[in-house]
């Protein structure tokens, strides 16, 4: 009996992870495009967040996409809340599936050839078709593992009598409650649970209302999950775990105040569709009525989540989080705009240190500082990302994010080297042409302020060639000058180190924006480096 309930519900968990990895590979980047059009209201997000936690079987996948669309700023946190009360109402599709499917029709002989199939299909195919062979396998574990859980089910029920668990006092349901919340806890998973008391209530090892006081507790159990991985997480993630928190024990609270007339729809459902039905549209119905409740009331639902969890750590990077980074594309789209809030300050600082009084060079020396520590702490995030070439454009995208952090490095390098001020202040034509960098940094600096609009790279490459065709020229007329004598060795050194740290940094700006700009249109080509006639980089 007990070696059928474990092997029954390991069964379905590795059905549901099965089918939901081969399923997120399918779609591809489906999470990420349709929740990166979320420029609607709450209930967009939250229909959003239904149908695709309901198509993938994983409102934890759903959840970590939105966690790092927070972080990218492609989501505002209100519009986060919605897809999380979607992804809470799309993961009771698990229980039709099992009360319509697994439990009402023998789908057993069906099952075994899908799982064969499906593996078979995953070993020999590639691509897409190799996902949904996996998924395929998946779907027919699940069913496999019901009717494993059935049997066992069937013995517990000969052994133990569970009906007399009390269900109609407040204390027998707060019990019933901390038992299901302990079974989610278990399990790791609210699915597997409730699959679990559904198998119960159709061997008749449970009765209908204690089925569903469990299933309001599995239903408050996922949060425990997710509550313990948000602890040390960035506060996009924590913000995301407190509103899921709140919402299903909110929920909760609710099922339990109006358990007597949501057992009413319970029990209608029940005698058209069996019992296991009637739980489902239970679990489904409370966890629709508490959006409904808190819906019009989303956005000081949020503001009072963005109270509890304010705002920490280093600004620069406090949205990198490592949780998001099993989700490529989100993860990169995290990295790069925190990489231009890099450059934002990193462009300021070299305004400063170029043309700053003493006081605005000084306050320059701390932020390069903060930009040093800010793009290790990236290149430690981006380094946990992995990216495959066949994912042509994910992997280009990745590629330019590594790009653009390597040419901020150097530009950072550059800048903490000393001032060629003397040079500058002697030499006419070499302060104008550090004149002619601060204009042409103006508009990529308005860029990366909002780099909503198209990055002006055309600007930037303009700016650099012209600044290394100019150090081309005023190298040979500064030789030729302390060859004639019209100019001290010293100073001649002098002026040309000033000349090649003004076109390192031109070049630097230039090719950092170049991979910053329009990641979506970059193919694996358009990230080499041209070969360029100078020393100041490559890569």
């Amino acid at each position: 009996m007990i070696a059928s309930l474990a092997g029954g519900i390991g069964l379905f968990l590795l059905g549901i992870i099965l089918m939901t990895e081969g399923l997120k590979a399918a779609a591809g980047g489906a999470l990420r495009n349709i929740l990166g059009r979320l420029t609607g209201g709450p209930w967009q997000a939250f229909l959003s967040g239904m149908a695709l936690t309901a198509l993938v079987q994983s409102s934890h996948a759903t959840t970590l996409t939105t966690i790092g669309f927070v972080s990218a700023g492609l989501l505002t946190f209100t519009q986060a809340v919605g897809v999380i009360f979607g992804a809470n109402v799309g993961t009771t599709s698990t229980g039709w599936i099992v009360s319509l499917l697994g439990l009402r029709l023998d789908i057993t002989l069906l099952a075994y050839p899908m799982v064969g199939i499906g593996a078979v299909t995953r070993l020999l195919a590639h691509g897409r078709t190799a996902s949904l062979g996996l998924a395929a396998a998946g779907f027919g574990l699940i069913f496999i593992g019901i009717d494993v859980l059935q049997e066992g089910m069937r013995d517990l029920s000969g052994m133990v009598d569970l009906t007399r668990l009390p269900a109609s006092a407040f204390g027998g349901r707060l019990l019933l409650v901390a038992v299901g919340l302990v079974m989610t806890v278990i399990m790791q998973s609210s699915s597997a649970a409730v699959a679990t008391t559904l198998t119960a209530l159709h061997a008749g090892t449970v009765g209908l209302e204690q089925a569903a006081v469990l299933v309001i507790g599995q239903n408050v159990g996922t949060t425990v999950t997710a509550g313990v991985a948000a602890i040390g997480a960035s506060v996009p993630a924590r913000r995301t775990a407190v509103a899921h928190v709140l919402f299903n024990v909110f929920t909760g609270v609710i099922a339990l105040a109006l358990l007597p007339l949501l057992m009413e729809v319970a029990r209608a459902v029940a005698r058209d569709a069996g019992d296991a039905a009637g739980i489902a549209a239970f679990h489904t119905t409370f966890n629709v009525l508490g959006v409904l409740l808190l819906m019009p009331l989303v956005r000081r639902f949020a503001a009072l989540v963005v109270r509890l969890v304010p705002e920490r750590g280093p600004a620069l990077t406090r949205n990198l989080d490592p949780s998001v980074a099993a989700l490529p594309a989100v993860a990169l789209e995290t990295a790069r705009l925190t990489a231009i809030a890099i450059a934002r300050e990193a462009l300021g600082a070299s305004r400063s240190v170029i043309a700053g009084p003493a006081a605005a060079r000084r306050r320059a020396a701390d932020t390069i500082a903060l930009v040093d520590s800010a793009l290790a702490e990236t290149r430690r995030f981006v380094a946990t990302v992995r990216s495959s070439p066949e994912a042509v454009a994910e992997h280009a995208r990745h590629l330019a994010v590594l790009h653009a952090l390597d040419h901020l490095d150097r530009l950072i390098d550059a800048l903490r080297e000393p001032a060629p001020r003397e040079a500058l202040a002697h030499d006419p034509e070499l302060h104008a042409q550090a004149e002619s960098l601060l204009e042409a940094l103006a508009p990529v600096e308005q860029w990366l302020a909002g780099p909503e609009t198209p990055a002006p790279v055309e600007t930037a490459e303009q700016a650099s060639l012209r600044i290394a065709r100019l150090r081309r020229e005023r190298r040979i007329r500064i030789l030729e000058q302390t060859a004639a004598g019209e100019i001290d060795p010293d100073a001649a050194l002098a002026r040309l180190d000033a000349i090649r740290w003004i076109d390192r940094i031109a070049y630097h700006v230039w090719r950092a924006v170049h991979h910053l700009g329009a990641p979506a249109a970059i193919t694996p080509a358009s990230v080499e480096e041209r070969a360029e006639p100078r020393s100041v980089g490559s890569g």
